[in-house]
């Protein structure tokens, strides 16, 4: 299984992003996925996740009603679409898989990307 991220860039604060992640060498069909991002210095935090069925968890703490996650099944892609961006947004964005159901909070996945980085400038 390969994941690969893309969309990462420099924006300013207030400002939108699109990120993606296309899964390929899939052998199963139901699974999760998931975006993480992390900051220098900082642990791997949790930012949204989405499952085969559409089931969608959020760190409402620090990004629910700026970031939206959304998937495409027919393209084994997820999609996160991050708006009113914030400096403290900045991060590498990692996407992430699971073939079976986890606490999609934790960075318990079994395959992972490269990561995209995001800068924000204020």
């Amino acid at each position: 299984v390969q994941l690969q991220a893309s969309g990462g860039g420099l924006v300013q604060a207030g400002g939108s992003l699109r990120l993606s992640c296309a899964a390929s060498g899939l052998a199963f069909v139901v699974y999760g996925m998931g975006w993480f991002r992390q900051a220098p210095g900082k642990e791997r935090e949790f930012v949204a996740a989405i499952t085969m069925t559409g089931d969608i968890t959020y760190n409402e703490g620090s990004v629910k009603g700026r970031f939206t996650i959304s998937r495409d099944n027919a393209k084994n892609t997820v999609y996160l679409q991050m708006n009113s961006l914030k400096p403290e947004d900045t991060a590498v964005y990692y996407c992430a898989l699971n073939p079976q159901t986890i606490d999609w909070m934790k960075p318990q996945y079994d395959y992972w990307g490269q990561g995209t980085q995001v800068t924000v400038s204020s």
